[in-house]
C-alpha cells in the first residue's frame, strides 16, 4: 500500500508538455520562478530523459593515498564511538577514552583499507566519484493548468532572445539594406540592376564621320 501511495506521488492527472531545458538548474529555476507568481507548482513535475552515468576520475590510487583514506575513515569513526563511550567513562578519564578510541580507529581503518585494496590486484588503481545525470529534462504540468503555466512562463526569457538581430532589424527598417550596405563599406548601388534608377546609356553611332570643309 505504501509503495502504491508513493508511485502516485509522482504521477499527474494527464500532464501536458510545458517546456525543455538542457540542464537541471535551468528546470529548477523554472519551477522557481512559476513559484514565486503564485503559481501551484505542486501540479508540475521534473521528468529527465535519456539517462547516462557520468564517472569523473579525480586521481591514480596508490598504498600510501589507500592508508590515508582508511586512516582518515577509521579516525573519524572512533572520534565517534569515543564520544559515545566518554558519556559513561569515569571522571577524569574522558579525554583518554576519546584519544584511544580515535587511535583504535585509525589503525583499524588502516588495515582494513589496504587489505580491500589487496583484493582488487591492481584492477582499479584510481579514484572517482560518479553520477547519473540525464540529457534533457522536460517540464510537465496538468492540463487544466497548463494555459496558466504557459502565460506566467513566458515571462522567463533569456535576455539574448529579446534582442532581434543586428542584420534582421536593418532589414525589417525601411531602407535598410542600403543601411547595412553603407555600414561595411560598399556602394549602396552595388549589386542593384543599371536598368533601374540609372539613365540608359546611348548607343555608338552608326554614321560616317563628315568630311572636313574644303574637301
Amino acid at each position: 500500500m505504501a509503495q502504491q501511495q508513493g508511485r502516485e506521488g509522482f504521477t499527474l492527472e494527464y500532464p501536458q508538455h510545458l517546456a525543455y531545458f538542457d540542464k537541471y538548474v535551468d528546470a529548477q529555476r523554472a519551477v522557481d520562478y512559476l513559484s514565486d507568481q503564485r503559481f501551484p507548482v505542486e501540479n508540475t513535475m521534473i521528468v529527465g530523459s535519456d539517462l547516462k552515468q557520468v564517472e569523473r576520475v579525480t586521481g591514480r590510487l596508490t598504498w600510501a593515498r589507500v592508508a590515508g583514506y582508511g586512516a582518515a575513515t577509521g579516525a573519524w569513526l572512533g572520534l565517534l564511538l569515543g564520544l559515545i563511550v566518554g558519556i559513561f567513562a569515569e571522571p577524569g578519564r574522558w579525554l583518554a577514552v576519546v584519544l584511544s578510541a580515535i587511535l583504535i580507529g585509525l589503525v583499524f581503518g588502516v588495515i582494513w583499507g589496504l587489505i580491500g585494496y589487496a583484493f582488487t590486484h591492481g584492477r582499479r588503481d584510481f579514484t572517482s566519484v560518479s553520477q547519473v545525470v540525464a540529457s534533457r529534462y522536460e517540464l510537465l504540468v496538468e492540463h487544466k493548468f497548463l494555459a496558466d503555466g504557459q502565460r506566467v512562463l513566458s515571462g522567463l526569457i533569456h535576455p539574448a532572445t529579446q534582442q532581434q538581430p543586428q542584420h534582421a532589424a536593418d532589414v525589417a527598417r525601411p531602407g535598410g539594406q542600403g543601411h547595412q550596405d553603407l555600414s561595411q563599406g560598399q556602394d549602396p548601388s552595388q549589386g542593384q540592376d543599371p536598368s533601374q534608377g540609372q539613365p540608359p546609356t546611348q548607343p555608338p553611332s552608326t554614321q560616317p564621320p563628315s568630311a572636313p570643309p574644303g574637301a
